[in-house]
């Protein structure tokens, strides 16, 4: 077939056009040699005018009387007219389409002279340019008559049957789902040629009036079951209710709707009656009433504010049970009760968040402040939390070697749970000072369970407070670590210098500024004589080593191992160096006055009490039966004997003591008042001048990751920086400072 442009018969031509379009509207077989005629190619090239135009308002005029028949049809009387309407427009819309693909050439062709309506023939009078631009696809135009001829007379009607079997369905009968689905998709179907707007019509005609249907419905349905039921009743059929009504808007409506349709149903089932429901909250979640706490947050999480109250609750609930169990632990006995209490109420309720509210980051947030407030709960309101300094004393139990070792897994699962604890801290630095001297007390006496589990314990604490806070603690292993290398190399000394000490001789090097071994209440000691060429050649090597250093010797940390070989068998003692100086005493008299030894020794009085009776209590060595410890005299127990031959008695780790506790506190004052006037001067010598109040709230939040600091405090350094001349006051204000350059 030729493309040329030739006359063509209209009249005829539309004939079989007409004929072709019958079917297609009607989804009847057409053979195919019918479908890919180009009738509709040649009317619209048609010499010497194209006749597109002509052919389009035909189309537009039959598919105007096809709509007006169908609605006569429709409309009729004791007609169903949901099923009717269904099974019209069914048809119609695949129509729709093919009639698309029919005159896909007409729609090209209309398209470039709208385009070009400026060079329109000017022997066309179908369309003027305003004309042109009111014409659309084929497709689109069936649409749209349907859209005029069917839903604009029909949607009263039709919304009106459409939420009838919806209300039919929400009371359990049987209704036409495919039916009143592909009805309510009618009018969106019917604007999906259209780029905005496309479901203006939907949202106008039904929307509107399903919400408020749906609105009316569930005021009533709520109102009865709230007469008729106890309140968990109450919540659990609300809750079938809601989840009902969820499966019903995919059931029968566009996704637009399911939000809101959902929404309406939950403010008229659960927003209305929130005073109600909070009140009953508060029972269940004291009775920990975990199956209706779910359904009641499935209810609640989904309204403004709904689920405020349960939150409050928990937290309250969390606090007063937490509470009642660490009051009910006596401090005293140690810490393995307290912080087992403490990892008891987090993990059971962490894990009751993680079922019933399914890790809410409301009710998570709730158990954190809980948690907070128990772990800084103060049993002595004059006194900082005991929690510090009860958790270091719970890591020391958990990582110094014992009868009871854990396994790996269990140690790294311990270590866990300890970190769990001191993320609630606020007085960190107080856990600190207390770690940090169990951790030299372990290192020194060798007595960690593992240098792994050392070293995994400290990257847990950097990991949560940062390097700063680690910092002097990884020193300490470093200070192990470069001794083991320095007795290697004092070995080797000697070799060299061809020197024999006699004995067995090994040491720690240990940076002051580093390790939390205090020196004000050190006793002297006059050194053994079997010790003193040791020290000596030490402190030659170590001097030789490194120029201008200065060691102090912390024999009362110092331990040692002697023979006993008086008795019918020998014995190997461990001993502290303080007990060892005694001990040796003996080599030369087998008795000795308390006076002799203080001499000897001298170390003082109450050290020296507290040595001799470490040595009397396993019955080394024998009292006088004088009750006043140094007016006795001491001697050799020649009957000694005990079923081990390797004995210990050293007293080295000792009980903290409640003056050890002060110091320790103490020592923590001091440091948090330097660190508040570092702070201080950091801050005023970045901004130069600020008002009080401004830099109180500076020094807070630079201090809020190692304490709390009271404002009394920070106000005493502010005062204290003032006497020292690195801020004054400002001339002409009381409550601004400038920094002092």
């Amino acid at each position: 077939m030729s493309l040329r442009p030739r006359v063509v018969n209209f009249d005829e031509t539309w004939a079989k056009i007409r004929e072709t379009l019958e079917s297609v509207v009607t989804l009847k077989k057409i053979p195919r040699s019918v479908w890919n005629d180009s009738d509709v190619y040649a009317l619209c090239v048609a010499f010497p005018e194209p006749l597109g135009e002509k052919l389009y308002a035909e189309v537009k005029s039959f598919l105007e009387n096809h709509g007006q028949s169908l609605y006569e049809a429709v409309s009729g009387p004791d007609v169903d007219i949901l099923r009717l309407y269904h099974n019209h427009w069914s048809q119609f819309s695949k129509g729709s389409l093919y009639m698309n693909l029919l005159f896909g050439y007409l729609n090209t062709h209309l398209k470039k002279q709208k385009q070009d309506y400026g060079e329109i023939s000017p022997y066309s009078t179908s369309f003027s340019p305003d004309a042109m631009e009111e014409v659309m696809d084929i497709g689109a135009l069936a649409l749209d008559i349907w859209k005029r001829k069917m839903i604009e007379p029909l949607k009263e009607t039709l919304v009106k049957h459409v939420l009838i079997e919806v209300k039919r369905d929400r009371e359990g009968e049987d209704t036409h789902q495919n039916i009143v689905h592909e009805t309510v998709l009618s009018f969106v179907e019917v604007q999906q040629y259209q780029s905005k707007g496309a479901l203006h019509l939907y949202e106008e005609v039904f929307e509107k009036s399903l919400l408020k249907e749906t609105k009316e419905y569930y005021r009533r349905e709520a109102a009865e079951l709230h007469c008729g039921n106890t309140c968990q009743a109450f919540i659990s059929k609300v809750d079938i209710r809601i989840q009902d009504e969820d499966l019903r808007t995919r059931k029968f409506f566009h996704p637009v709707s399911y939000s809101r349709v959902i929404r309406e149903c939950e403010a008229r089932m659960v927003e209305d009656y929130i005073p109600y429901l909070q009140i009953e909250c508060r029972q269940m979640v004291q009775e920990e009433n975990t199956q209706y706490l779910s359904k009641l947050y499935t209810l609640l999480k989904h309204i403004p504010r709904g689920l405020q109250a349960m939150v409050t609750e928990l937290e309250e609930h969390i606090t007063k049970t937490g509470l009642q169990a660490i009051r009910s632990v006596k401090v005293e006995n140690g810490p393995q009760q307290y912080v087992d209490e403490l990892l008891g109420i987090h993990r059971k309720f962490s894990h009751l968040i993680k079922d019933t509210f399914r890790d809410d980051p409301a009710f998570i947030s709730a158990l954190d402040k809980a948690c907070a407030s128990l772990v800084n709960y103060r049993h002595d309101p004059k006194r900082s939390s005991k929690s510090p300094e009860l958790l270091a004393k719970y890591c020391d139990s958990i990582l110094k070697k014992s009868t009871k070792n854990l396994s790996d897994a269990e140690l790294d699962e311990k270590l866990g749970d300890i970190i769990i604890i001191f993320k609630y801290i606020d007085d960190k630095d107080i856990f600190q000072k207390f770690y940090s001297k169990m951790l030299a007390k372990r290192l020194i006496h060798t007595l960690s369970v593992s240098m792994d589990a050392e070293e995994g314990m400290i990257s847990r604490l950097k990991h949560a407070c940062g390097y700063e806070y680690t910092n002097k603690l990884h020193r300490m292993f470093t200070d192990i670590s470069i001794s083991s290398d320095l007795n290697s190399s004092f070995n080797d000394f000697l070799s060299n210098a061809e020197v024999s000490l006699g004995v067995t001789f090994t040491l720690f090097v240990l940076q002051s500024g580093a390790w939390p071994l205090g020196q004000t209440s050190i006793s002297p000691l006059s050194i053994p004589q079997e010790l003193v060429k040791s020290v000596q050649m030490f402190e030659q090597f170590y001097n030789g080593r490194f120029n201008g250093r200065k060691l102090t010797w912390l024999q009362h940390l110092s331990t040692g191992e002697v023979k006993i070989s008086y008795l019918k068998r020998p014995y190997f003692i461990t001993v502290t160096t303080f007990q060892m100086a005694v001990i040796l005493l003996f080599n030369e008299k087998t008795s000795l006055h308390f006076s002799e030894i203080l001499e000897q020794t001298q170390l003082v009085e109450r050290e020296l009490v507290r040595t001799l009776q470490s040595l009397a209590d396993v019955r080394l060595i024998l009292l006088s039966e004088d009750a006043d410890p140094t007016k006795c005299t001491y001697s050799l127990n020649m009957d000694f004997s005990s079923k081990r031959t390797k004995l210990k008695i050293t007293a080295a780790v000792q009980r903290e003591t409640p003056q050890d506790t002060e110091q320790t506190l103490s020592a923590v004052d001091d440091d948090r008042k330097m660190y508040l006037q570092a702070a201080i001067v950091r801050i005023m010598k970045s901004r130069k001048v600020l008002k009080h109040n401004a830099l109180i709230q500076e020094v807070i939040s630079q201090s809020s990751a190692r304490f709390t600091p009271s404002i009394a405090m920070i106000k005493k350094c502010i005062e204290a920086l003032i006497d020292k001349q690195y801020i004054e006051r400002r001339e002409g204000s009381k409550d601004e400072y400038t920094y002092m350059a």
